[in-house]
């Protein structure tokens, strides 16, 4: 029962997690750095998204492999639920795709290296996870080689400098990538600090499965 109560309580934070990344996802980030426009590349959602790998982690950490699938799982339900609702098919297809690899596969990579020193397996569980989401997502949303999910954006698929910054121009798309992946990179990181902090206090089930 604690073991069910426990992983409820992942669950519900996760489902926190997808509701406000598919809410803050409308909002660009209205700041200029280094005369880049992040509203250009970015949303607040890409700062809400990465607390997902945390959730996923410590219930890794905490239960196994097997409980952390079945947290994953109910936000794949629920993001899916949602961007079907909000979005349109192809960016709904792109965002439960993405998700899903990213999130499992930072499962395998952290059940991999759990024993090594305490920060690799949430950082390269994440950073890793995070490359195949961003990858996943900005390719199934806006690739033109996708468009059997849905029809192109021209504004995304549209040539532009780097970033609005740089000289060198691609897709628009690309931009939003690279500015997407750049914020997972960071909050990442910065994620480690609540793991270590948590990460006495949730210590692993001794019925806690390792595959």
């Amino acid at each position: 029962m604690l073991t069910i109560r426990h992983t409820l309580i992942y669950v519900l934070l996760m489902t926190l997690v997808v509701v406000a990344s598919n809410i803050l996802v409308q909002y660009p980030l209205q700041v200029t750095l280094a005369g880049i426009n992040l509203a250009d590349i970015l949303t607040w959602g890409a700062f809400t998204y990465p607390v997902a790998f945390l959730i996923t982690d410590l219930t890794n950490r905490q239960f196994g492999p097997k409980a952390a699938r079945k947290v994953v799982f109910a936000g794949f339900v629920v993001g899916v639920a949602l961007s079907f609702y909000t979005a349109q098919p192809r960016i709904a297809i792109a965002s439960g795709s993405a998700y899903l690899a990213g999130q499992l596969l930072d499962i395998s990579v952290f059940n991999r290296l759990r024993r090594l020193a305490w920060w690799r397996a949430p950082l390269f569980g994440s950073l890793i996870g995070s490359m195949l989401d961003t990858l996943i997502f900005f390719s199934f949303a806006f690739a033109p080689f996708f468009v059997f999910f849905g029809p192109n954006d021209p504004f995304a698929i549209e040539w532009a400098p780097i970033l609005g910054a740089f000289s060198t121009s691609a897709p628009r798309w690309i931009s939003w990538a690279i500015g997407d992946f750049s914020v997972k990179v960071t909050v990442g990181l910065v994620m480690l600090l609540p793991y270590g902090a948590l990460m006495n206090m949730l210590k692993p089930m001794p019925q806690a499965p390792t595959a």
